[in-house]
C-alpha cells in the first residue's frame, strides 16, 4: 500500500501544481527537494506573487526510520520502525472573494522486528476558509466531500465533518473558523 499511495501523491502533486499554474498564468512553482537525515525526504513546491495566488504550497514527503519515543508511548509499543508519506497544501488567493484552502492527506505504517506491517492507517483533512461566504460554494464543497466519503461508508461524512467542525470551533467567539471540511 505504501508504494501505491506514495506514487498516487507524487502524481497528485504534479496534477495540482499544473492545474494551479494554468489558472495562475503568471507565477510558477519553485521546487525544493530535501532529504531527512534519519531516512526519507520530500518535494516542496511554493508559488507566490501571482495574478491569482498570493502564496501557496503543495508539498509531499515520505519518511521512515525508528518510531520516536513519543509515538512509542502513544501506541504502547517498544522499538518499532515506521514509514509515513503524505501531501499537504495551503493556497491563499489574492482575491478576498476566493477562499483559502488547506488539505493534508497521509498514510502511516508501523513494522515489527521482522519488517512485517503491524499497524497502518490513513489520516488527514481538508477545509475551506472563505473571507466572504458564497452559499453555493459551501454547498458544492460539502457535497463533493460527502460524495467521496459515501463511496466508502455513509458514516464517514458526518463523522469526519463533525471532527473538523469541532477542531475549528472558536470558543472565544462562539463561531466556526471557515465553513469546515473533513478530519479523519
Amino acid at each position: 500500500m505504501k508504494d501505491k499511495f506514495y506514487n498516487y501523491i507524487l502524481n497528485l502533486q504534479d496534477q495540482i501544481c499544473q492545474g494551479l499554474e494554468t489558472v495562475e498564468g503568471k507565477a510558477k512553482f519553485r521546487e525544493d527537494i530535501w532529504d531527512r537525515p534519519e531516512g526519507g525526504g520530500g518535494r516542496t513546491r511554493v508559488i507566490e506573487n501571482g495574478n491569482v495566488i498570493e502564496k501557496g504550497g503543495v508539498n509531499i514527503s515520505a519518511v521512515h526510520g525508528k518510531l520516536p519515543e513519543a509515538m512509542r508511548q502513544l501506541f504502547n509499543v517498544g522499538e518499532a520502525d515506521f514509514f509515513a508519506c503524505g501531501l499537504s497544501l495551503v493556497i491563499h488567493p489574492k482575491n478576498p472573494m476566493a477562499p483559502t484552502v488547506h488539505a493534508n492527506w497521509r498514510y502511516f505504517e508501523m513494522y515489527d522486528d521482522n519488517g512485517k506491517v503491524i499497524n497502518s492507517w490513513f489520516g488527514g483533512g481538508q477545509d475551506l476558509t472563505p473571507y466572504y461566504l458564497f452559499e453555493e460554494d459551501a454547498i458544492h464543497f460539502h457535497q463533493t466531500c460527502k460524495t467521496a466519503c459515501d463511496k466508502h461508508s455513509p458514516e464517514f461524512y458526518p463523522t469526519f465533518k463533525k471532527q473538523c467542525d469541532e477542531y475549528f470551533w472558536n470558543t472565544h467567539r462562539n463561531e466556526a473558523r471557515g465553513l469546515g471540511g473533513l478530519f479523519f
